[in-house]
């Protein structure tokens, strides 16, 4: 009977979805032009660097206060890298793509790592 369940669970488990290898976290404060900036910013970096391989998920502090304790968000609009680890935080509106890339730790189509 285990051996059933555990065929069960390996058929559902290949048949869910990949993991993200990028899972950003945005936090924003309603629709100020600062916050639509960022996550418009964001998706074209996202489209651009790292296309079918990151997940956004966008947290409205208005909507949802609490969740800032968790990540620990003192400004918006806050990007926090969640994965690949170590987690990594960009404030602003992620308007200079150079910045945001090293701040990322992504490398740039067309270049090799060091």
């Amino acid at each position: 009977m285990n051996a059933v369940v555990a065929a069960k669970t390996k058929k559902k488990a290949e048949k869910a979805a990949p993991a993200a290898e990028w899972q950003l976290r945005l936090y924003v404060a309603g629709q100020t032009p600062k916050s639509v900036a960022a996550l418009d910013n964001l998706r074209r970096l996202c489209e651009s660097h790292l296309a079918g391989r990151y997940e956004i998920e966008v947290i409205d502090l208005l909507v949802n206060p609490t969740l800032a304790a968790g990540d620990q968000i003192l400004a918006v609009p806050t990007l926090v890298r969640k994965f690949p680890e170590p987690i990594r935080k960009i404030i602003g509106d992620l308007s200079n793509e150079g910045k945001v890339l090293v701040g990322l730790d992504v490398q740039p189509i067309g270049k090799a790592p060091s």
